[in-house]
C-alpha cells in the first residue's frame, strides 16, 4: 500500500512543477511591491496585489495567472506582487494569514480580498466588475 501512495505523491509533485514552470507570459508588467513603493503603487486607479512567498506552491501556481492578467489589462490595471517574508509590515497591516492572497485596491482603498489560488476567469470577472464602475 505504501508504494502506490508514494507514486501518487511523486506524480502530483511532478505535475505541479511542470504547471509552475510552464509560464509563457513575462512578468514585465508586474511591479515588485516593497515597503518603499507600496503606498504609491496602490494609491491611484485599480491595483491588484498578489501576496505570496517563494516557498508556497499555490503561490507559484498563481504567479503565471497574475502575469497573464497584468498583460491582458495593461493600461487599465496595475498589478503588483508582495513577498510576505520580505515585507512583513505590509502583510500584517492587511492581516494576511494565508497565501496566496490577492487584494484589489481602488484609489488606495481595498475593495476585494481573495484568499487561495484563483483562476484567471475569476480574476477577469472581478476586475471587469470594477472597471465598469
Amino acid at each position: 500500500m505504501k508504494k502506490p501512495l508514494a507514486l501518487a505523491v511523486l506524480l502530483i509533485t511532478v505535475l505541479l512543477n511542470i504547471s509552475c514552470n510552464r509560464q509563457k507570459t513575462s512578468d514585465k508588467n508586474v511591479i515588485l511591491v516593497t515597503q518603499d513603493n507600496f503606498e504609491q503603487t496602490k494609491s491611484k486607479g485599480l491595483v491588484l496585489v498578489d501576496y505570496w512567498a517563494t516557498w508556497c506552491q499555490p503561490c507559484k501556481m498563481q504567479g503565471p495567472i497574475v502575469a497573464e492578467i497584468a498583460e491582458q489589462f495593461k493600461g487599465k490595471l496595475t498589478v503588483g506582487k508582495c513577498d510576505v517574508d520580505q515585507n512583513r509590515d505590509i502583510a500584517n497591516s492587511y492581516n494576511i494569514q494565508s497565501i496566496p492572497t490577492l487584494i484589489l485596491f481602488k484609489d488606495g482603498t481595498p475593495v476585494e480580498t481573495l484568499i487561495g489560488l484563483q483562476s484567471k476567469g475569476s480574476l477577469e470577472e472581478l476586475i471587469n466588475k470594477y472597471l465598469k464602475q
